[in-house]
């Protein structure tokens, strides 16, 4: 029976960070919306999604620092989940990909999954207490 709520669970767990990853993208594009020449990027949800579920991926692969000295590195990855370029809807003569409209949406919309996430998740852990309680 645990076996069902580890499941679910998981689930839940994978998607609240893969929302929370994708919100941090998505900061970004906003924060440099008027940077020359930064292309915007984004996280396929569904897919990444999948992906962590299927591979039980909960494991972020980082790179190896020898030394104390390297610097943190960032991968291609958030997480384990792959980071693509957006295709603009109209180009910039600066280069930059940024389109603040679609970003905000974006922004708003993961935002509002997320909450969506965790108003599950509270009422799966308040129906496990209240089954154990009795």
């Amino acid at each position: 029976m645990m076996g069902v709520f580890d499941s679910s669970m998981q689930f839940q767990e994978v998607a609240l960070r893969l929302r929370e990853q994708r919100q941090e993208v998505l900061a970004s594009n906003i924060a440099n919306a008027d940077t020359p020449g930064y292309k915007a990027r984004d996280i396929d949800f569904n897919q990444a999604l999948q992906a962590a579920l299927t591979n039980n991926a909960s494991d972020v692969e980082t790179l190896a620092q020898t030394s104390p000295a390297h610097l943190a590195g960032i991968n291609d990855t958030n997480g384990g989940a792959a980071l693509q370029y957006q295709t603009p809807l109209q180009n910039r003569a600066d280069g930059n990909t940024v389109d603040m409209d679609t970003e905000r949406n974006q922004f708003t919309d993961n935002a509002l999954r997320y909450e969506a996430s965790l108003t599950m998740l509270t009422a799966q852990i308040k129906n496990l207490l209240a089954v154990i309680q009795g």
